[in-house]
């Protein structure tokens, strides 16, 4: 046991390990002296500077190099999208966004979107926020029923305008004058 702490008293660090802070700005003694190690005029030299983290020293960013496709909207509502073959999975006749959430073809909360990929041989009742055109053709064809329901203003992700204090803004619009 003394062997294996014996030595714990003598440690050091690795040669090089540790060297000496530079103290900039403390005179020409310091060997960092006159223009504290920021060379002789320039933007970079005075106090003050910085840089923002694209600048490339003039020459084209490569954010604006790049070339830019499509547009994403920043407050789009985004679908829980289930396609028709999913309902094999269900057993249920009365498919609601509640049922789908406790077999796991959704997950949260959203609107939900039926897709008509697949097909069906059963009679469902479905309440869903949007279906597509096909979806709705396979299963009213199947003998089902198809009923809308509306979105909840929470998960429609739609920008309402300037708000104070959490409280929309009423403005006069030229009609109502």
């Amino acid at each position: 046991m003394d062997q294996f702490f014996g030595d714990l008293g003598n440690l050091k660090p690795a040669a090089g390990a540790i060297k000496k802070s530079k103290r900039v700005g403390r005179g020409r003694g310091s060997g960092h002296g006159d223009t504290a190690c920021k060379g002789d005029k320039g933007q970079q030299s005075r106090s003050g500077y910085s840089k923002n983290p694209g600048f490339e020293g003039g020459q084209m960013p490569l954010k604006r190099r790049i070339p830019k496709r499509g547009f994403t909207p920043r407050n789009r509502t985004s679908f829980n999208e289930v396609n028709i073959v999913d309902f094999e999975r269900i057993e249920a006749t009365e498919i609601t966004p509640d049922v789908l959430r406790e077999v796991g073809l959704i997950k949260g909360r959203g609107p939900v979107v039926i897709l008509g990929t697949g097909d069906i041989n059963r009679a469902v009742n479905i309440e869903v926020h949007r279906i597509t055109k096909t979806a709705q053709e396979k299963i009213i064809s199947a003998g089902g029923s198809v009923k809308l329901i509306p979105i909840d203003p929470v998960d429609l992700r739609v920008k309402r305008g300037p708000s104070i204090k959490g409280k929309m803004k009423q403005t006069k619009s030229k009609l109502d004058v």
